[in-house]
């Protein structure tokens, strides 16, 4: 497989799993307490031996993966703590369990493709990025440390399909001799895609902490957390809800990109019950229909750009997707018996409620539909979805008069302005 088919096959997974676990999760204070609080290294270096993971099963959290609908696995191998969850020949300072490997055998036996993210910074080390600004021997010495670094995991777990850079700072591309490095990775391992996080734009866009796709568009990646930590945090309870994970899916499906969503573990391995049962309701939502509206979809988004901000949902049940003829509108905001669509510009010839197979009684009047006939409650506990089969692609048009295209993706350039710094 060439490498326009594995960028084309990776911006159509759509959803996907990110897991968080380093020594941070023994703390339960987040990924960045080391630096945070200013724990003394040599202190927090002796985590390493309360580090059991005991309850840590590779084969459970791919399987988490499977029943949520999720296509993909991404897995942090060292976070900028510095500490390896791989066996490695170049530092003490690492798991003699390979749990790595674990994940990346876990993945593939279950049909998902796996990514690697890797922190370019290390705080752990010696010379570490600061030290590397200030003396230019330190530098030489701690950028081949990093190249020596990601070449033997690249070696090790071969093959894999994405190197998730991060902690670029306090580098640019020439100063991470990104060039260089992506070389040499693809030296091994040809077929591989990077994202943008060592100063080059990489093959896909990583917006984190937010949602919409890059302008001109290209395959993108949005990474969102599950509460407000990345890390296990003991103290953050803030979940989204299964309601709340299908906006962002919806959004990702209107702009054609994918949505990573974090799981922190616990530090003996265990994931948040919270997280399990709102993966596992989002994914049976998938498999009653919501599938049909998520997964391979076409892009459906405007721009308000005289306001200064991206809109991807303006009616007031809930967002939309489309593909081919077909527009589906995820009614997140039940309205009772009666549903209204302006706008439309085309003619509806068929409407439906997803998950059953009798049309649904319906008028259009100059772009106005009218669904009538509705149940009272919402259909679905999650997002009922309805489908309207339309005579041509739809398109929509904005109150006042803003015409909102469905269009195919442009051509695109690739540009850095999508990392969030």
């Amino acid at each position: 497989m060439n490498m326009n088919e594995n960028l084309k096959n990776f911006s159509e997974l759509r959803y996907g799993l990110f897991v968080h676990y380093g020594l941070f999760s023994l703390l339960g204070r987040g990924e960045w307490v080391l630096n945070r609080e200013q724990i003394p290294l040599a202190e927090y270096q002796q985590l390493a031996g309360r580090f059991r993971a005991e309850r840590f099963d590779a084969g459970a959290i791919c399987d988490l993966a499977v029943r949520a609908g999720m296509r993909y696995v991404v897995l942090t191998t060292m976070h900028h703590e510095g500490y390896r969850l791989y066996p490695t020949a170049l530092s003490d300072f690492c798991s003699k369990r390979d749990f790595v490997g674990e994940v990346v055998s876990a993945a593939r036996a279950r049909g998902l493709r796996v990514g690697l993210y890797h922190s370019l910074n290390n705080w752990s080390d010696s010379p570490d990025a600061v030290a590397a600004l200030e003396d230019k021997a330190a530098y030489e010495t701690f950028i081949r440390n990093t190249q020596t670094r990601i070449r033997e995991l690249v070696t090790r777990y071969n093959p894999i399909d994405v190197l998730w850079y991060d902690g670029w700072w306090p580098f640019n591309a020439a100063g991470w001799r990104a060039e260089e490095m992506n070389a040499m990775v693809r030296a091994i391992q040809p077929h591989i895609l990077f994202n943008g996080r060592n100063g080059l734009p990489g093959d896909f866009a990583t917006p984190e902490g937010h949602l919409g796709s890059p302008q001109p568009w290209r395959p993108w990646e949005a990474c969102m957390t599950f509460n407000d930590s990345w890390g296990y945090h003991a103290g953050d309870h803030n979940w989204k809800t299964a309601g709340q994970v299908v906006d962002l899916l919806a959004t990702c499906a209107q702009g054609c990109g994918n949505l990573l969503l974090n799981i922190g573990p616990r530090g003996d391995g265990s994931i948040p019950e919270e997280s399990v049962r709102v993966l596992e309701r989002v994914g049976a939502w998938l498999k009653r229909g919501g599938a049909e509206a998520i997964f391979d979809t076409e892009s459906f988004t405007f721009d308000l750009r005289e306001k200064g901000a991206h809109r991807s949902d303006w009616s007031s049940h809930g967002p939309f997707t489309a593909r081919g003829r077909s527009l589906f509108q995820l009614v997140r905001r039940w309205p009772g018996t009666t549903l209204t669509l302006a706008g439309l510009e085309c003619r509806v010839e068929r409407a439906t409620l997803l998950g059953t197979d009798q049309p649904l009684r319906f008028t259009q009047s100059d772009g106005r539909v009218v669904v009538a006939g509705l149940p009272v409650e919402a259909p679905d506990p999650v997002c009922p979805i309805l489908r309207f089969d339309c005579d041509c692609p739809p398109a929509l048009y904005l109150t006042g008069g803003l015409r909102v295209p469905r269009v195919a993706h442009p051509h695109y350039d690739p540009c850095p302005s999508d990392i969030v710094h």
